[in-house]
């Protein structure tokens, strides 16, 4: 039997940005998740009309 495991949609888009900033940086593990943060709550502070 396989469990399935809730993920909330803010759990999906943080570990998006932090998965491109590992990538494209030299930023690792908690510096990246910290950035990744940031970069969200930036981002969730724009209007939608605007995004």
């Amino acid at each position: 039997m396989t469990e399935s495991t809730y993920t909330s949609a803010y759990d999906r888009r943080l570990k998006m940005v932090e998965d491109v900033l590992t990538d494209r940086t030299k930023l690792g593990g908690k510096d990246a998740r910290a950035v990744a943060v940031q970069v969200l709550r930036a981002l969730d502070h724009i209007p939608e009309r605007v995004r």
